[in-house]
């Protein structure tokens, strides 16, 4: 596998959370969501700007902003 960014995924793609970058309350903020190590997520779309982006973690729509994806990084599943 891969490693990449959770803000460049494409719609469809599924990886696994191998680490998230960033410190302070933003990376408590962004775990807190769910977004941990080793955590599913799946890119569902982006916005027509571009900005935000939508996944499906743990049963639920997540959406973030590219800024803050940019601070996950995740191993992409075949």
């Amino acid at each position: 596998m891969k490693e990449k960014q959770l803000s460049g995924m494409e719609a469809g793609k599924k990886g696994k959370v191998t680490r998230i970058e960033g410190t302070g309350a933003l990376r408590r903020r962004i775990m807190d969501m769910g977004v941990v190590r080793g955590a599913k997520i799946e890119m569902m779309r982006d916005a027509p700007l571009g900005d935000p982006l939508e996944f499906l973690l743990k049963g639920y729509n997540l959406t973030l902003r590219r800024k803050e994806a940019m601070n996950v990084w995740l191993d992409l599943e075949d």
